[in-house]
């Protein structure tokens, strides 16, 4: 199984040697990058590809490492058995399976994506170190074990919020995904957005790279917000004309789409007015 991208997926040659690796070491692929530059989508059209069902654990901050083993309904037990209920002496009546669970019983090879693991308890990797390297865990409520029956395509997607422990970060084949550069950019826009006329792709790729490099910038616009900028200028029907601005003018049009806060407004309108002053 050799991952290529997809025709919905632009994959540099380095993301693809990159999963292909982790495929073949069966490591999972830790992969980390700024926010808005495919690592979900990555995971999906890896199962895509390679015609594999996906399982998608997404984690929040309140997420623990159990979860994605089992969790026992212990409340759920104790009502039934008040109501005299007979299925309390079966406990795993009361076992909710978590995605590991899904992934490691499943009848064929799966992909399961643990998304933005970063989010979590610091905890929370060192707690799955175990049974993403052996790929078994023990139930103690029922006294089994589950074990992988096919060893799953582990995707696991990071933002950088918090650094990983080494002992996690050791157990995995980890890749950066670079914001891409004009080139790769091109090909990404082709992919969503065919038929774009080129005077407009270049109008609109030299002001979102003119957002991307104002120093100073609390957010930089993301691959997946320039998708969706060209999305609304298409709807307008705006052309290239259309988007070039007057002298002293730095926002773009539809900026809304592309910053997302008020500090970075701020600061492009205040640039924007200290130009104003200089060519008076």
């Amino acid at each position: 199984m050799q991952f290529a991208g997809t025709d919905r997926y632009v994959a540099p040659p380095e993301l693809a040697i990159a999963v292909n690796a982790a495929v073949t070491l069966e490591r999972p692929l830790l992969v980390k990058g700024e926010p808005g530059t495919g690592k979900t989508e990555l995971a999906r059209q890896v199962a895509a590809s390679l015609d594999l069902p996906i399982i998608e654990w997404h984690v929040k901050s309140t997420t623990k490492a159990q979860q994605g083993l089992y969790e026992y309904d212990a409340v759920s037990r104790l009502r039934d058995s008040q109501l005299g209920d007979a299925r309390v002496h079966d406990v795993s009546n009361y076992i909710r399976r978590g995605k590991l669970w899904q992934a490691f019983e499943a009848d064929r090879k799966v992909v399961l994506l643990i998304d933005e693991i970063d989010k979590a308890d610091i905890e929370f990797p060192n707690d799955l170190l175990q049974e993403l390297d052996r790929m078994e865990f023990h139930v103690y409520e029922t006294g089994q074990t589950v074990r992988a029956a096919h060893r799953p395509v582990v995707v696991i997607t990071s933002n950088n919020e918090k650094e990983l422990p080494d002992a996690f970060l050791r157990r995995c084949f980890f890749h950066y995904i670079r914001f891409p550069d004009a080139q790769t950019l091109r090909a990404i826009v082709a992919v969503h957005h065919p038929g774009l006329k080129p005077a407009l792709l270049d109008e609109a790729l030299h002001q979102f790279f003119e957002l991307r490099e104002a120093p100073g910038l609390k957010k930089k616009p993301s691959t997946s917000e320039l998708l969706d900028w060209l999305k609304l200028i298409l709807a307008e029907d705006l052309s290239a004309a259309d988007l070039r601005r007057d002298a002293g003018e730095l926002l773009p049009r539809l900026h809304g789409a592309l910053l997302k806060n008020e500090q970075d407004v701020a600061l492009f309108e205040k640039l924007a007015f200290m130009a104003r002053r200089q060519t008076r």
